[in-house]
């Protein structure tokens, strides 16, 4: 078995997969012609969107992420968290705690994406 993604439900695959490639430089690998399904290009697994309203049509109704109150967290490294903190700022991200050292030597921070998603930049664990 191998662990190929993640997927966020969201209400706006397009906007989603162009914030993630302009926060944190992911490719968009794939958007679907009707917009409710894009996949990005994370490397061995792939972080997917799909639309509230797709995921509906099969009588499931995803619920809303809030960063104040997270069920999961999406975490990306770095060897330069304030540089990759700048650029997720720039391409629309709201800061939830600013960079900081972690007890076990991490450099880390945490921002929320678009739709409140909880996002974690920091340095590689050793």
């Amino acid at each position: 078995m191998q662990f190929a993604w993640t997927i966020l439900y969201v209400d706006d695959v397009p906007q989603m997969l162009d914030f993630y490639h302009r926060a944190f430089g992911f490719e968009i690998r794939y958007l679907h012609d009707d917009k409710n399904w894009g996949e990005l290009d994370t490397g061995a697994t792939r972080l997917a969107f799909c639309s509230r309203k797709l995921l509906a049509q099969s009588g499931i109704a995803a619920g809303r992420s809030d960063y104040r109150h997270p069920t999961f967290e999406l975490a990306f490294t770095t060897d330069d968290v304030a540089a990759a903190l700048n650029q997720a700022l720039e391409a629309g991200a709201h800061t939830v705690s600013g960079i900081e050292t972690a007890a076990w030597g991490q450099t880390l921070c945490y921002v929320a994406d678009p739709e409140h998603n909880l996002v974690e930049i920091c340095t590689p664990l050793n």
